[in-house]
Parts: structure tokens; C-alpha cells; sequence
């Protein structure tokens, strides 16, 4: 605002919201990318590094002299480089002497600097620290005019732009930082490779990757472990962008009772601790069958966590799972950017050496100019004090008759031609210089100077000499530090391959399903302890299905709405035997109409198996067995289209070619042809005609008849039962109406419920109503079709029926005679 004879005129600048937000933003990012989150390709450093080595070694808090207070570090960082929080320039310093981090770290630290296991650092009134040894060659020679200066933030001091950094501190240590726009992350490498590649690169300016790659094999972490996938590793060096796999170090150990897995090295930047936890989250939640326990062992001597594993357990098979879904393995982006020339850069392997080999020579091509100069006037002043010893007689009687020091070199000056360098030395020179030893010393350091002068202008003026002194002294690093390899690279990545079966244990158990979908898996302790008792469900929900399986088996189950789902066994949550169970939409998605049918028990999904569908109104059809088996069975999936009205009722396997379907009807119709008169279908498809229904009837039940069932045993919905022989049951080409097999009543018809074929008479058959009622075959009377039912056991009103567990084993029909309680169905007509 200025103020013009009394009139307040202000100055108002004019220009859109966009225009001033893209110029901040522009001016943010800018220093962002440059000043803040991006390290330098030179020496490797982000500014924030830069500065705390810098104050430290400004300070005198080198590797030679004690530990100071880290608090007085980051003091002197914030107040004279780097204004800003406390925290951030203490973490950065921190993470500078983590050696599970760095591996060589540039900060020692004394004193609780965290931990592997993401532990945080004592407060910096704590801990103490100094620059380590490997420090002093990324500062040595900064004060020889070797970098360029800047201004600090309040320009009272100055301070270096880059440090310079005697060996490529950008591959070594490696770093990662997230700028607007730019993200880096480059990974460490081994010193004594990288050295030796920069040394190559030096004496071979045009070498190819290949050629590189004889010594910097890839990545080479603090925290050792394996890295795969060479081909990410050159696609990486070459373009600065790759992606590879850094796997534990695993072995097995095997004692009398148990198997030990032992991790003695993981992926960098994996916090032990959450790994650990991990892997015991997935041993309580039952991820994997056969993990023990796990602890962490790691002490001062190294890294070990212990996973112990059942004696009978596939080590291999749940080390591979651990792999997957654990950080026991990690994948590792490279993104290598770096500022050069201010900007941002991809970074290859050789831009970065060329990055470092240049700086270097820059470097050294400056201190050695700053050296020249200073041994040129050295020698200046030496050629000097050597003429004035010959003349010291004169000397002395001139400056004892000087009126002054001043007046003195003036004289000299002007008597013996000397220049105001040697002027100046000669009057401050002291008497016991002019001995003998001491005129001599002066010669020998003259002569000595005049070789480092001579060599020092070999070093300017020839790039040769220039690039011999940069191997010499990129050869003494290699020599004063020696570091092996700690990551094992691996070509080939190794295929995770997980055999869920392989982890799993083979144990018997028992497993339920209720009608309504409610499952669980109950251990045969908790079921041997129930007694006779029955399994845990809801009133109005009975069981379909209870019986004895291995662990390792598949539950397949079929719904009425012409969809079929399965569950390992091993998935199902394990609950007592009087527990309700979960839900199927615990473990997939199912929709709240439908009801289960049916459900099997099987080892694989066979090929030479076909499955016989039907509705209740009318429509039947076959399809391959093995279709079934999808890559993701989360949800139920479509095996009969049905109709808005209809609903399927049955779900049974046909093994042989010559089987017989047999269909009855609620209304006492039934009828038998060969399963080959049912074409094979997809399990999309709608079917076709099973039979010829009256208006008022429908299926109510369907079974595969074999060359070896004898006879056929009914029953009703009041529990009336009859018997016929398979014979007596008429055989049609579908679709028919089939044949009555029992007597119409019109004033109390009987209703089919559920049909059995017969094999042995003394198999006993479990009625689950009010009360229990056991039912043998052979008790039933053997009637003819025009005959009505019998009555031997009574009305039985709402059972259901109990029987043995069907289980698909081998391309066979199973039956487990020590199980008990399938049920089938229990449907309540008169709501139909």
C-alpha cells in the first residue's frame, strides 16, 4: 500500500485461483523434489543427510573422537542447516546408524537406536553418537575447495551442496523417498562390487550391462536372504526400473518328536516381530494344519525365529504357504531416481557410476588445483628463505636498522628483490632456522615440494594420471573395507507350488449339514463323548447329512434351486457335536431360498462319474461328474436351470452305463428306464422330460438302481411301508406316465415320500420322528403293486429318515455302516 498526497493507493495484483495455485504448487514440488525427498546422484545423500554428517563433522564429532549427546546434533542441524522438526532430523539420523538398514552405517550411534522389530530409538537426550570410520571418506578433503557451497536458510553460514564422496554412496547404502510426482527406492548394493564396477567403468568408458554385471551381481541387503529373478535384476540396472523377489533363509531341523523350520535371515525392511505374529495368527486361525508353535529366538549372535511343525507335517508344503502369505517373502520394486543437474533422472547401473565416476573426477581435479596452489607457495616462500640464508649477514644489519617490521620487508623487497610472500617469512622466521640441520631440512622440503608439484600437474593436465589416482584410491576403500556378499542372488524364481492336502492332516472327524446350511466339522472326542445324543440344530431345520470323513475329504452339496457348491473339510470351523455350526455364507456365497438337497462326501471329482438331476415337475438330466470342480468355488453355481415354480430333488451319481433311474411320483406313479436315455448335458442346460405328470402331481423321488438292488423298499408321508421287487417295477422309454405301485384310496390316498433300493434285508433304516424308530427291511411286507401299504411300525407322523453316509471314493459308491443319520428329505407336501 502506498501512500501518494493523503491518498491510500494499494497495489492489487489481478489473476486467477488456477494461475496462483499452479505457480505455489510448482515452486513446493521444485523444492520438494530438489531440497527435500530425492537424493543426489553424486554422493548419494538426501539434504537431510547431508547436513547432519556435515554439522557433526563441522562440529569435530568424528569417528577418532568420543560420543556426543545426539541432542547437541540435531541442535546444531536444526539451528544452522535444517529448520525443521526435531523428529525428522533425529529419525533421519537414527536411521543413518541402523545396521539393519544401512550396511555400513554412517552414524555410530551409542546407546537403544531401535530394533529389527520396529522398536523405536531411546530419545536423543539419551543416546549418543559420532560419524563412523566409512563416513570420513564421503567428507574427506571438503575442506580443500573440493564442492560447492550455498548460503544456509539464514545466510550466515555456508554449506556444502554435495559431499565428495570418495565411492558411490547412491548404490552402497542405497535409499527411498516419495517427492511430488517422483518416488525413489533403490536397494543396497555390495561396496567392494560396486567399487570394482566403477573401477571397470573408469578404464572401459563404453562397457556394456553384461560386462558390469561380472561384479555387481544385484542387490545386496543388510539383512542377507535370496534374491530371485535375474532378469528383473537387469531390467532394473539397465532402465532403472525392475521388480524381483527377496526370499528368507529357511533350513529344516528334524528331533525325535517334532520338525523345526529355522529362519536365520528375512527380507529387507521386514519387521521381525510382525512376521512373527503373523505366522502365529495363521497357526491359531488354522491357515495351515501342522504348525506347533513359534517363537523368536534371535538374540545377539544373530537371527533366528523357530516354527515348529508336527513330526508327520510337509515341512516343504507349509514353508511354501508361509512364503505366500507371510513376509518370508517379499517382492522388491527398484525405481532408481536421482537429482543430476538439479533434475530428477531414471537411473541405470552405469548413469549411476558415471554420476559418481564424474563427481569424483571433479573432486579430485579440485583438491589437487587447492593443493597446487598451496605447494606453489609453499615453495615460493621456501626458494625465499633458502636465497636469504646466503645473504644473512645483510639481512640482519638491514632489519636492525628498519624503523619498523614493515619498513623492514620494504627493504628487503627492494635490496634483494624478494616478493612480499618471502618478505614476510624471512622477518618472522626465527633464529634456530638458521642451522645447520634446518637450512638443510628446507632444501630437502623444497625438493620434496617440487615432486608433489610436478605430480599434482600431471593430475591436471592428464586425464590419464586423473583416472589412475581415482582407481588408486577407490582400491585402498576396497582394501580398508572388506564386505561380503550377505544376499545369496538366484537366477530362477522358484514357483510357489502348495499342496493344500500336503499341509493338511489326515484325521477322521465328523461332519453335519442341516437342510437350511448350517455346517460343522466336530472331532470324533467331542463326538464319542455326546453318547447317543443327537447333533446341535434348529427346530423346523433337520439334518441332512452327519457322518465320518478324513479331514482331507471335500463336502460337495446340492441346492433345490439347481445349485451345487463344496468345502474342504478342513476349511469347515471345527465346534462340538451339540453346537448349531456356521452358516454356508461363512464360507461362500449362497442365497437365503435355498435349501440343501443333498450332500456327498468325496476324495476327487471323477471322471468316469455322471450326475442324474431332477426337478419336481417333470424334467430330468445327466451331466460329467468332474464339470463340477471349478478353480474358485466361493459362491453356489448353476448345475440345473429351474423354473420360477419348480425346485430340484435329487442329485445322485451313476456310475455304470447300464444303471436304472427310478422315479416316483407323490401321487404313487413310478417308472424305470436306462440312464443312457438321459443325454449328457452341460450344467447350464434345462434338461429334458423325465415323465408324463397328471395335473395334480409331481416327483417326490428319484434313486439309481443297480444290477445288484433286488427290491425297492416305499413309504409314505405317515410312515406306512411296502415292499416290491425291482421286477415288478415297470420299465418305459422316457418319457412315460409309468405304472401305479400302490392302490388308489380316493378317501385317504397315500402319498410316496421316499423310496430305497434294497440289498441287504437285516441293513437297518433310523425313522427320526418323536421318537426313534429302527426299521429292517426284511420286517417289511413284500407286496404286489395293486396292493396298498402296511403298517408294521405304525403311523409315524413328520420323520425323517436316517441312514448310512454316502461317500464317492475311487469311482464307488461307498456306504460307511458305523455312521449314522443322512437326511434326505423332509418336505411338507401339502405346502407343495
Amino acid at each position: 500500500m502506498k501512500k501518494n498526497n493523503g491518498i491510500h493507493q494499494e497495489h492489487i495484483l489481478k489473476n486467477s485461483l488456477e494461475d496462483i495455485m499452479a505457480d505455489r504448487f510448482s515452486r513446493y514440488s521444485k523444492y520438494i523434489i530438489q531440497e527435500r525427498a530425492l537424493p543426489d546422484a553424486r554422493d548419494g545423500l538426501k539434504p537431510v543427510q547431508r547436513r547432519i554428517l556435515y554439522a557433526m563433522f563441522e562440529d569435530g564429532n568424528t569417528y577418532q573422537k568420543p560420543y556426543r549427546k545426539s541432542a547437541k546434533t540435531v541442535g546444531n542441524v536444526i539451528g544452522n542447516y535444517h529448520p525443521h522438526g526435531d523428529s525428522s532430523v533425529y529419525d533421519a539420523m537414527v536411521r543413518l546408524s541402523q545396521p539393519w538398514k544401512i550396511t555400513h552405517p554412517l552414524v555410530d550411534m551409542q546407546g537403544n537406536n531401535g530394533s529389527i522389530d520396529d522398536d523405536p530409538a531411546a530419545a536423543m537426550r539419551y543416546t549418543e553418537a559420532r560419524l563412523s570410520k566409512i563416513s570420513d571418506f564421503l567428507l574427506q578433503d571438503i575442506q580443500k575447495d573440493t564442492v560447492q557451497w550455498a548460503p544456509n536458510f539464514s545466510d550466515e553460514k555456508m554449506e556444502p551442496t554435495v559431499l565428495p564422496a570418495r565411492f558411490p554412496n547412491l548404490l552402497t547404502h542405497g535409499i527411498s523417498g516419495i517427492a511430488a510426482g517422483y518416488a525413489t527406492n533403490i536397494p543396497p548394493h555390495n561396496l567392494n562390487e560396486v567399487i570394482q564396477a566403477a573401477i571397470y567403468r573408469i578404464q572401459n568408458p563404453e562397457c556394456s550391462l553384461e560386462e558390469l554385471m561380472q561384479f555387481v551381481k544385484g542387490p545386496d541387503f543388510p539383512t542377507g536372504g535370496i534374491v530371485m529373478g535375474i532378469d528383473g535384476i537387469k531390467e532394473a540396472l539397465s532402465t532403472g526400473k525392475g521388480k524381483i523377489l527377496i526370499r528368507s533363509k529357511v533350513h529344516m531341523e528334524e528331533t525325535r518328536t517334532i520338525k523345526q523350520l529355522i529362519v536365520t535371515e528375512i527380507p529387507y525392511e521386514v519387521i521381525k516381530s510382525q512376521l512373527v505374529k503373523k505366522i502365529d495368527d495363521i497357526r491359531l486361525n488354522k491357515g495351515v494344519d501342522g504348525i506347533l508353535d513359534v517363537r523368536d529366538e534371535s538374540d545377539r549372535n544373530g537371527l533366528r525365529i523357530v516354527v515348529d511343525l508336527k513330526k508327520d507335517a510337509s515341512d516343504e508344503s507349509i514353508l511354501n504357504y508361509l512364503y505366500k502369505n507371510t513376509d518370508l517373502q517379499i517382492s522388491y520394486t527398484y525405481n532408481m531416481i536421482a537429482i543430476v543437474n538439479k533434475a530428477p533422472v531414471q537411473m541405470s547401473l552405469a548413469t549411476a557410476l558415471d554420476s559418481f565416476i564424474s563427481h569424483r573426477e571433479e573432486v579430485v581435479l579440485r583438491r589437487s588445483r587447492f593443493d597446487l596452489n598451496a605447494k606453489r607457495t609453499r615453495a615460493h616462500i621456501l626458494e625465499g628463505l633458502i636465497k636469504a640464508v646466503s645473504v644473512m649477514d645483510e639481512i640482519i644489519v638491514l632489519i636492525r636498522s628498519s624503523k619498523d617490521k614493515q619498513d623492514a620487508k620494504y627493504r628487503l623487497m627492494e635490496r634483494f628483490s624478494f616478493t612480499d610472500e618471502q618478505a614476510e617469512a624471512i622477518v618472522t622466521m626465527r633464529l634456530y632456522r638458521l642451522t645447520h640441520t634446518d637450512i638443510q631440512e628446507l632444501r630437502d622440503e623444497y625438493d620434496s615440494l617440487q615432486k608433489e608439484i610436478r605430480f599434482l600437474e600431471g593430475i591436471i593436465s592428464s586425464r590419464t594420471k586423473l583416472h589412475s589416482l581415482l582407481i588408486k584410491e577407490l582400491k585402498e576403500m576396497n582394501t580398508i573395507f572388506s564386505s561380503p556378499r550377505r544376499s545369496l542372488i538366484q537366477n530362477q524364481i522358484e514357483e510357489l507350488v502348495i499342496d493344500p492336502m500336503a499341509m493338511i492332516a489326515d484325521e477322521q472327524v465328523m461332519v453335519t449339514m442341516t437342510r437350511d446350511g448350517y455346517v460343522k466339522r466336530v472331532s470324533l472326542r467331542s463326538y464319542n463323548a455326546s453318547g447317543d445324543a443327537m447333533s446341535g440344530h434348529k427346530d423346523g431345520d433337520p439334518i441332512l447329512f452327519s457322518g465320518q470323513c478324513s479331514t482331507r475329504s471335500t463336502l460337495l452339496f446340492f441346492t433345490n434351486r439347481g445349485t451345487y457348491g463344496y468345502l474342504p473339510v478342513y476349511s469347515i470351523e471345527e465346534a462340538k457335536w451339540k453346537d448349531l455350526g456356521k452358516h454356508l455364507n461363512n464360507y461362500l456365497k449362497i442365497e437365503s431360498n435355498e435349501k440343501i438337497i443333498q450332500a456327498l462326501i468325496l476324495d476327487q471329482f471323477e471322471k468316469n462319474v455322471d450326475i442324474i438331476y431332477a426337478s419336481r415337475y417333470g424334467m430330468i438330466k445327466r451331466t460329467a461328474f468332474h464339470e463340477l470342480k471349478v478353480s474358485r468355488a466361493n459362491k453356489t453355481i448353476l448345475c440345473m436351470k429351474i423354473g420360477v415354480a419348480d425346485e430340484m430333488i435329487a442329485a445322485i451319481p451313476s456310475f455304470h452305463q447300464d444303471d436304472k433311474i427310478l422315479l416316483a411320483t407323490t401321487n404313487g406313479f413310478a417308472l424305470s428306464y436306462g440312464v443312457d436315455q438321459v443325454p449328457v448335458v452341460s450344467l447350464r442346460s434345462k434338461g429334458v422330460k423325465a415323465m408324463n405328470l397328471e395335473s395334480n402331481d409331481s416327483i417326490s423321488c428319484v434313486c439309481i438302481l443297480t444290477k445288484d438292488d433286488g427290491q425297492v423298499l416305499f413309504m409314505t408321508q405317515k410312515g406306512q411301508m411296502k415292499r416290491l421287487k425291482k421286477a415288478q417295477i415297470p420299465e418305459f422309454r422316457r418319457p412315460a406316465k409309468g405304472n401305479r405301485i400302490c392302490k388308489f384310496v380316493k378317501s385317504n390316498p397315500s402319498q410316496v415320500y421316499y423310496l430305497q433300493p434294497v440289498k441287504d434285508l437285516q441293513a437297518p433304516i433310523v425313522l427320526d420322528a418323536k421318537e426313534r424308530v429302527t426299521v429292517f427291511p426284511a420286517s417289511v411286507p413284500l407286496m404286489n403293486p395293486e396292493s396298498t401299504f402296511s403298517t408294521p411300525y405304525g403311523l409315524i407322523e413328520n420323520f425323517v429318515v436316517s441312514s448310512t453316509l454316502e461317500t464317492i471314493e475311487d469311482g464307488e459308491w461307498i456306504h460307511e455302516k458305523e455312521t449314522q443319520q443322512m437326511t434326505l428329505f423332509e418336505v411338507d407336501h401339502d405346502e407343495k
